[in-house]
């Protein structure tokens, strides 16, 4: 069984290249039968799952969104989740401790689920939407926000 490779960098299309990722992501769109050509002309049919991965991955990164590919399942270190929430590790440790975000102990170390890790971050990001929401419509009703 091959090795886990630990969560890397998240990835991300540079300004320059989104043009060309989404050509990409028309061009395999179109294509019913996708396959990579070597240098000396040599076909290899794409599998099902890499084009499926493709099919989700393109509109993000042509959204500007970063991408990180991570197995179901997997166990993050602290450090780990703490930067894929861009937040200090000392401050997720006091989020696991107060409960917002479920882990298990693996010997003395925290793990979190990915899973956990993304529910967390979903609803997080839904509440700082809902306040700026919130903060928009008390500027405006202020006549500090200039509607044109």
């Amino acid at each position: 069984m091959a090795q886990l490779h630990t969560v890397r960098e998240p990835i991300y299309a540079e300004r320059d290249q989104a043009a060309a990722v989404q050509a990409f992501g028309k061009a395999l769109n179109a294509i019913k039968k996708a396959r990579l050509v070597g240098p000396e002309g040599q076909e290899i049919p794409i599998p099902e799952p890499l084009y499926r991965v493709l099919e989700q991955v393109i509109p993000l990164l042509t959204a500007e969104m970063a991408v990180s590919i991570v197995p179901v399942g997997h166990l993050l270190t602290t450090q780990e989740a703490a930067d894929l929430l861009n937040v200090s590790r000392p401050h997720l440790i006091k989020l696991l401790e107060e409960g917002s975000i479920s882990f298990e102990r693996v010997g003395t170390h925290r793990r979190i689920r990915f899973e956990d890790l993304m529910e967390y971050k979903h609803k997080r990001d839904k509440e700082r939407r809902k306040a700026l929401r919130k903060l928009t419509e008390m500027a405006q009703e202020a006549g500090l926000y200039d509607e044109e």
